[in-house]
């Protein structure tokens, strides 16, 4: 039996749809399972042995129609049994149209049935702590009525040489490990997932002043600028426990300095969702226009906490589309203050600072 599952979007979509795999190996342990996903986001998936191959959706892919030609003729002659689309989008449509399958599953959605031979319909609401975003991608399962007990975790594998470097990071910056070491999300991967900067230093302030702790940042080079800002606005106390140096390169060695730290506070992103599959504990404030009840996963009120505005001023939401939330995010953020934070981030630290 051969399986194609097919997840091109973000680091967190692709690490929650490695769930499908998971699964899927566990229920057919002789099947050829191959995953399909962005090349810029293979590095979360490293070291799982769930799927056989790697599919990579490039650049190339997406600029020439010549090469993604070439990439469905691939997909066509390996001749699968099995295809679950969990992007469904115009790229995979294509895919899943050419692959041949005999057996198609995707979400419901008018007008797409032809394309499928099976679909689920998208749940609304969440049923577990589990989050509606996992609970959606396992439902893609469903037509397969598997005969397992359903693994809803989804992990990511930190090998030995990679947790070597890390080591290696912590002693170059002199970080002291019998200290509690912080990673800190402090810029999300947009402007409008970004917690305003200045009160992102406020923040930093609450933190470093409830222990002696070791602080890590977590920003792409890209952000430089605006780290430096975060930086500059925190105290000099607080400066005395930041690294701001101690930084990864790339995806896998941020996976690797992650899973040296002990929790995650910050703007909700693939950080957290990284930092989650390594079991670390999570604080995270959403940005004002979205939802967090897709990526509010695993939340218990005490390993892992999630903080959105709405939560305190639901009146300033109504009605209010999330368009116009969205476009108005700036204004939305500046109500966010930081004293709305601190009760619970205290409550947070407090049982995980120990």
């Amino acid at each position: 039996m051969k399986i194609l599952v097919i997840q091109q979007k973000m680091i967190g979509d692709v690490l929650v749809s490695s769930l499908l795999c998971d699964n899927l190996r566990k229920a057919y342990p002789n099947a050829q399972i191959d995953y399909m996903v962005y090349e810029s986001t293979r590095a979360v998936v490293e070291g799982n042995s769930s799927f056989d191959n790697l599919v990579l959706f490039e650049k190339k892919h997406q600029i020439s129609k010549w090469e993604y030609f070439k990439l469905l003729q691939s997909i066509r002659a390996e001749k699968y049994d099995i295809v679950i689309d969990a992007y469904s989008k115009l790229e995979s449509w294509l895919v899943v149209l050419f692959s041949g399958a005999k057996q198609k599953i995707s979400y419901w959605k008018k007008g797409r049935d032809f394309l499928y031979t099976d679909t689920v319909k998208r749940k609304k609401t969440s049923s577990t702590n589990l989050g509606l975003i996992i609970e959606q991608r396992l439902s893609l399962l469903d037509p397969l009525h598997l005969d397992i007990k359903l693994d809803t975790f989804p992990r990511i594998y930190v090998s030995q040489k990679e947790k070597e470097f890390a080591t290696s990071l912590f002693e170059s910056q002199a970080i002291n490990r019998s200290k509690k070491t912080i990673m800190l999300s402090i810029i999300g991967s947009s402007l409008d997932k970004t917690y305003p900067l200045d009160y992102m230093s406020k923040l930093i302030d609450f933190i470093a002043a409830k222990g002696d702790v070791n602080l890590l940042f977590n920003y792409m080079p890209q952000q430089n600028e605006a780290a430096k800002i975060i930086y500059d606005g925190c105290t000099e106390a607080t400066k005395s426990k930041i690294y701001p140096t101690a930084l990864g390169k790339n995806i896998r060695e941020f996976i690797a300095i992650m899973d040296s730290c002990d929790l995650i506070i910050g703007n909700d992103g693939g950080a957290i969702n990284m930092a989650k599959a390594l079991e670390k504990p999570s604080f995270i404030v959403f940005s004002p226009w979205i939802d967090k009840k897709g990526w509010a996963t695993f939340e218990d009120g005490i390993n892992h906490i999630s903080l959105h505005l709405q939560e305190f001023k639901p009146n300033l939401f109504r009605g209010k589309s999330a368009k116009i939330i969205k476009k108005e995010t700036a204004e939305f953020y500046r109500e966010f203050t930081p004293e709305l934070i601190y009760p619970k981030l205290s409550t947070f630290l407090k049982t995980h600072l120990k």
